[in-house]
């Protein structure tokens, strides 16, 4: 198994890329992690110690994260991103993994590793943590802003498949984001949405409110990407604000640091819930490769997760069970 780290992509690449790529090297040393990007660069942050499954595909470009993501696909033919994409493509590796701009990773889906057959939109389906293990897996959260009817039982397929190959979930559950849990509620979207939802090949449970996700209401949550990377944001301002409040309170006086100290493994196993870090990555699903997209603030461990999520999808077969299913609805239809 090969998997392609575009190893310039991130708010602290090469050094983070770099790091994860050498943890995961140890973890798996069955795998070969390909670090494409500037071999000036990491070379030196190897130390003179790459495992023989590490190997370097230099790259003279970088995607920037204020590039417009069109364009410098388009022109920047050099790029880490695009160098990966382009072997993902050729089935030089099995997978890729990128920190970098989210515009231009989801470009680099479409215009160098192609959309699978069947898929009109590929989706950004990150997991959303939640109270109780294994999380909430949501698509679209920012891919396509706009999103059709038929389009949500595409994402809620394909998150489906994820679900159950890549986390052994039987019949996943799947819910629509909406403002209410009556079948009738919603916008245009949703009221057209959720009847062909109902008739999909998916265990579909219905309407589920944006306050209710973290109670994991399902396995596989829809929506369209305007709705959802604003539920994500809210989510990750309300654990932000939350967690300095909880820290300026517990610093006040001597008596809270007492208190602090009781309640810390507590508060750190709830912190770890929340940490995108041990989520690893997003996967891009709907493009014909497998693609996964790391936060951009990533760290070595977050990438090492990348790495094992990836391993996992291609042991499972996730590109080949969604093509598959969207073969057999299209011949259904």
């Amino acid at each position: 198994m090969r998997i392609a780290i575009d190893a310039m992509g991130g708010d602290h690449a090469p050094q983070a890329t770099v790091e994860g790529a050498l943890l995961a090297a140890a973890e798996w040393p069955e795998t070969t992690i390909v670090l494409v990007g500037d071999n000036a660069r990491i070379e030196p942050l190897l130390q003179g110690r790459k495992p023989a499954n590490v190997e370097i595909v230099h790259a003279s470009e970088v995607i920037e994260a204020e590039d417009e993501p069109v364009k410098a696909v388009r022109r920047k033919k050099d790029a880490s991103m695009v160098v990966a994409g382009r072997m993902l493509k050729e089935r030089a590796v099995d997978g890729m993994i990128s920190a970098g701009n989210t515009g231009a990773l989801m470009t680099t889906g479409l215009l160098v590793v192609g959309r699978m057959k069947g898929i009109e939109r590929p989706a950004l389906a990150p997991m959303l943590p939640s109270m109780t293990e294994g999380g909430v897996l949501a698509l679209d959260l920012g891919a396509n802003m706009d999103a059709t009817p038929e389009q949500l039982v595409q994402y809620a397929i394909m998150g489906s498949i994820y679900r159950s190959k890549v986390h052994g979930i039987q019949q996943p559950k799947v819910g629509l984001l909406n403002v209410g849990t009556e079948a009738m509620k919603g916008n245009e979207l949703t009221k057209a949405a959720y009847p062909l939802l109902e008739q999909a090949p998916v265990h579909f449970i219905g309407n589920v409110e944006s306050r209710d996700v973290l109670n994991k209401p399902c396995d596989v949550l829809v929506c369209d990407g305007f709705a959802g990377n604003i539920m994500l944001k809210s989510l990750e301002g309300a654990a932000s604000v939350i967690f300095s409040a909880l820290k300026t309170e517990f610093t006040r006086t001597w008596y809270t640091k007492i208190a602090a100290a009781v309640v810390k493994k507590g508060l750190g196993n709830f912190r770890k819930k929340m940490d995108y870090n041990e989520h690893g990555a997003a996967p891009l699903l709907g493009v014909d490769g497998l693609m996964l997209k790391s936060h951009g603030s990533s760290s070595a461990l977050a990438v090492k997760n990348a790495v094992r999520q990836a391993r996992i999808a291609v042991q499972s077969d996730l590109i080949g069970g969604i093509r598959a299913e969207i073969s057999n609805g299209s011949e259904r239809s």
